[in-house]
């Protein structure tokens, strides 16, 4: 078992390097999650881990600890109303009222890249839609963006949310895995990007996604992850959270200047006026 004092120390870890709040008493899901890190790094122990980041000096390490504390949160078309919102409703009177230029569409905590190739094939099959939208995906994670980017998918993973048409219509099978074609693959452009940054340089978006990261979050975390997405909207942009996510401590101290209001749709999808 690790013992309290390191559990506290991993918590503060998560806490002051991606805002993420830990119950460091769940013994149980430190062993899991740390576990295969210790494994991989070629730790005997965990217990061994923890000693190499409390002496200091490996960012790497560190942030491959904080990063497999993560709740990983990837589901191909996860509430299907949200996304038939977008792609039938939001974004072709965005694209109207934007002329010639092109849309922005930014996943925030993108994961293994699910929720933004799920955009990806309908935007495909959306006529006069898909070649006037620009979509960007980052998450904190190293490894959960090299397997977003290499889009192979298990069985397990294709069968969660994803409609048979789809699958056989833009993957192909090699081996024991499911490949997005490349033509969506290309669609996409990512990087790494840890929310209690300074995000600005990504420049600003019509609509930015950021579902089921809140509540893994510290509220100050929260207040702080909101506010620098709001900031990167555009005038008439989306910000779409998570079912439920708008309520609860630290959501309610947005500036009300920023001009947040719900849409009606199954999902939280915000507005910035």
């Amino acid at each position: 078992m690790i013992p309290t004092t390191n559990r506290i120390y991993l918590a503060a870890l998560c806490l002051a390097r991606a805002g993420l709040r830990i119950d460091s008493d769940k013994t149980y899901l430190l062993e899991s999650r740390l576990g295969p890190v210790a494994r991989r790094e070629g730790f005997p122990s965990i217990e061994a881990l923890i000693e190499k980041l409390r002496d200091g000096g490996d960012e790497r390490l560190a942030w491959a600890t904080v990063e497999a504390m993560l709740l990983p949160e990837a589901e191909f078309f996860r509430d299907r109303r949200m996304f038939e919102t977008l792609s039938g409703e939001v974004l072709p009177a965005m694209a109207r009222a934007a002329g010639g230029r092109p849309l922005r569409i930014w996943s925030a905590a993108c994961g293994t890249g699910q929720e933004i190739y799920s955009l990806a094939m309908l935007l495909a099959d959306a006529a006069g839609l898909g070649d006037r939208v620009e979509l960007f995906a980052s998450d904190l994670s190293e490894r959960a963006l090299e397997k977003a980017q290499a889009a192979a998918f298990s069985q397990f993973e294709v069968q969660r949310g994803l409609p048979a048409r789809l699958l056989v219509r833009c993957f192909e099978k090699e081996g024991e895995a499911f490949v997005l074609s490349p033509r969506l693959r290309q669609m996409v452009r990512w990087r790494r990007v840890n929310l209690l940054d300074d995000v600005s340089a990504l420049g600003r978006f019509d609509v930015i996604l950021c579902r089921n990261l809140l509540p893994q979050l510290a509220p100050e975390a929260k207040d702080r992850v909101l506010q620098s997405l709001s900031g990167a909207l555009l005038p008439g942009g989306r910000l779409v959270l998570g079912p439920g996510e708008a309520a609860g401590r630290g959501l309610t101290a947005i500036d009300p200047a920023i001009g947040l209001h719900a849409a009606a749709t199954g999902d939280d999808v915000r507005s910035a006026a």
